[in-house]
């Protein structure tokens, strides 16, 4: 039968960082060729010396205890194997590995059972990488009480249920608060427990290629970690630090308001300019496109008076043509003679000589002819008409 778990994947429930970078180490790869509990929990026996989630000393990655722990999440433990573990007597570690499994896998309304019976545990073992000393009671204690696991966020207990924990270890005549071993209730940690600062676990990368230290000679040659600063100390280290730094803030500040007008101005200023040019290109192409309608206009007018000059002209020449025609015709002069017979103001006023004329001799056009002779006797005839009327106003 399976451990009631919370239902959340363990990539939920462990830190991201810390997650990544187990999968992603080189070890936990190696850890594939392990297919049973027992072999996993002979890996823990030979390798692991510290339960902290991070490696010690120079090297940085995900610590032995964790890969290890990770891949009994991946197996997905049963009940009679968690028992197993818990008790197992050959070393602190393999027992301090399932307690880290149930913080994070089991539910917490079921925690307390797990824990109760080894809440009064006196078998010692150091679980940071400093080697201090304490119980595995107390250790188990720190796990139901707090969030903060050295370096790395646990899953949250409800505020219920952490109540009811602590009425619990009150019955038992037992402290309700941490004693610190695995952590200060806050990340920054407790003032005398040397361990790896936060910022140098936040930055850690997802590939690095090394392997945890697994023997104690490796932790050993590292070189002396201090220890963390006390909270007064921290304080009294800012407000100096504060107090130094606030001129070259100020000035700071004002440096960077000052950049920040000018970098208005500018901005302001080619907005001006691109406002500027656009406007410019605007009545240019108002311009080009007032000259192109202009010129289009006075084509269409220069080819209207083209073409009626040129119909003028062909209107001309055909009238004149006509004219020479009508004169070179024999019955032009006839016709305008019946023109005028024909018009309704009859004939035109004539002087008096001329009717005297007419009477005497008759009227020679009411007596034309076709013949040539009657046109020569007409010629004659106007002729001495007119020698007469000469003589007769010479009188």
């Amino acid at each position: 039968m399976e451990i009631q778990s919370s239902g959340r994947p363990i990539d939920v429930l462990m830190e991201k960082v810390l997650s990544v970078n187990i999968l992603s180490s080189d070890y936990f790869k190696e850890l594939y060729r392990l297919k049973t509990y027992h072999e996993v929990i002979d890996e823990i026996y030979n390798q692991v010396d510290h339960v902290e989630p991070w490696m010690t000393g120079n090297c940085r990655g995900p610590s032995s205890a964790f890969c290890l722990l990770y891949k009994f999440f991946t197996m997905k433990l049963t009940v009679k194997q968690m028992h197993g573990l818990l008790k197992h007597p050959d070393s602190p570690y393999i027992r301090a590995v399932g307690f880290l499994y149930l913080r994070y896998v089991a539910e917490p309304k079921t925690l307390w059972s797990w824990y109760e019976p080894y809440i009064k545990d006196d078998e010692e073992f150091s679980p940071g990488s400093n080697g201090k000393m304490t119980t595995m009671g107390v250790y188990v204690r720190d796990l139901l009480l707090g969030q903060y696991y050295f370096d790395s966020l646990l899953p949250r207990v409800p505020l219920p249920i952490l109540r009811q924990v602590t009425g619990h270890l009150e019955k038992m005549k037992l402290p309700t608060k941490q004693s610190g071993i695995t952590g200060d209730s806050s990340r920054l940690g407790s003032d005398d427990t040397a361990r790896r600062p936060p910022s140098v676990k936040a930055s850690l990368s997802v590939s690095f290629g090394q392997r945890a230290p697994h023997r104690a000679s490796t932790r050993d040659s590292s070189p002396v970690r201090k220890t963390l600063p006390s909270a007064r100390d921290r304080e009294r280290s800012s407000d100096g630090e504060r107090a130094r730094s606030s001129p070259r803030r100020r000035q700071s500040r004002s440096r960077e308001r000052d950049h920040d007008s000018e970098r208005d101005r500018s901005d302001r200023d080619r907005g001006r300019h691109k406002d500027r040019e656009h406007d410019r290109h605007a009545r240019e192409d108002r311009d080009r496109d007032y000259r192109r309608s202009s010129y289009s206009s006075r084509d269409v007018d220069r080819q209207g008076r083209e073409r009626r000059d040129r119909d003028s002209d062909r209107h001309g020449r055909s009238s004149a043509r006509r004219s020479r025609s009508r004169s070179r015709s024999p019955n032009h002069g006839r016709t305008e003679g019946e023109n005028h017979r024909s018009s309704p103001f009859g004939r035109p006023p004539e002087p008096s000589n001329l009717a005297k004329l007419k009477d005497l001799y008759g009227d020679a056009t009411n007596t034309k002819d076709d013949t040539g002779d009657d046109k020569a006797r007409r010629d004659s005839g106007t002729e001495e008409i007119r020698h007469f009327s000469t003589r007769i106003n010479g009188n």
